[in-house]
């Protein structure tokens, strides 16, 4: 017992860590959103308002404000945890960006050719609704990763290693989507199939930190696989209706598993395809340097459990 919450150093566990800081984000956005439900009700005048336009704000001020508390009680700096604002990160940011269109983008194809949907014109797109699809879309992307590759991925990585560590927030990250609408509607099986999707996009986009130790690019590739998906192609994203462009998806009938019926793009086996290629695609990448300015030959290891030094507790 004298070693449950501490190691041999008397240094808080890592697992206690992960703990600790979700425990801290679900209360603080709570908090958050507490006023902010009062206030849409009293201006919408519903008893119960819709929120899902304030949510990944909420989410994301509370995650970066945990995340900060975090690391200033381990006397760490904000950046450590892959935010170094400089020219090579909004590099990594632009390339993650169009890397996470081109993925989803390709999903649609590929369910297209198998004449699985037609696209018709939107009469409510406008170029308005795009922008807005992209702020909103960098705001999601800064949330999840923040929470699901930041501070507890990287404690947790300390202590039991890269995979494991991919195992368990690659789980969590999935079924954070669960209470979407689209996907808590769905059948079973097409449930499944998606959480399996959205493990391999948590996979993705771990790999995503891993390779750079920034935040960078998968927040660019969270930011292009969903904007390109919901604004740009017309599909909902991971079973939610977001900000729509000039285009829209006529599904036509087959098999929920093919098309993903109300999840969208992520609901296709199409989806699982194309993460795996992308998984495969950065487990073989070479990276110059990481954002920090690491050398080539300090990259980060992929598959290797990294060494525990005294002091990270």
């Amino acid at each position: 017992m004298a070693h449950l919450f501490t190691d041999a150093q008397s240094h808080v566990r890592s697992g206690w860590k992960a703990f600790l800081f979700f425990l801290s984000y679900g209360a603080f956005t709570l908090v958050l959103a507490l006023p902010c439900f009062v206030i849409m009700a009293v201006l919408q005048k519903q008893p119960q308002p819709h929120m899902e336009s304030v949510e990944p704000f909420l989410g994301a001020t509370a995650a970066l404000a945990v995340s900060l508390w975090a690391v200033r009680i381990e006397e760490r700096s904000f950046q450590s945890l892959g935010f170094v604002l400089q020219g090579r990160w909004f590099r990594e940011f632009g390339l993650g960006t169009l890397l996470g269109g081109m993925l989803i983008t390709l999903v649609a194809l590929l369910l297209r050719l198998q004449g699985g949907f037609h696209w018709a014109s939107n009469p409510a797109g406008s170029l308005k609704g795009i922008a807005i699809g992209f702020l909103l879309f960098v705001v999601v992307g800064v949330h999840e990763e923040t929470v699901f590759r930041g501070y507890p991925f990287q404690r947790l990585m300390e202590r039991t290693g890269v995979w494991p560590t991919q195992v368990v927030l690659g789980f969590l990250f999935a079924a954070m989507h669960l209470g979407n609408p689209g996907i808590s509607m769905a059948g079973l099986t097409l449930k499944l199939l998606t959480m399996l999707h959205l493990f391999l996009a948590a996979i993705l986009f771990g790999l995503c930190y891993l390779r750079t130790r920034s935040l960078a690019l998968p927040i660019g590739v969270h930011l292009g696989w969903n904007w390109f998906q919901g604004s740009l192609l017309g599909f909902d994203v991971s079973g939610t209706t977001m900000a729509k462009g000039f285009w829209k998806p006529v599904l036509h009938q087959g098999p929920d598993w093919l098309t993903g019926g109300a999840v969208g793009l992520e609901g296709s086996v199409f989806c699982a395809l194309v993460s795996v290629l992308g998984i495969i695609g950065l487990v073989l990448w070479k990276p110059r340097g990481a954002s920090t300015g690491q050398p080539e030959e300090a990259a980060p290891p992929v598959f290797p459990v990294p060494e525990v030094s005294g002091d990270i507790g």
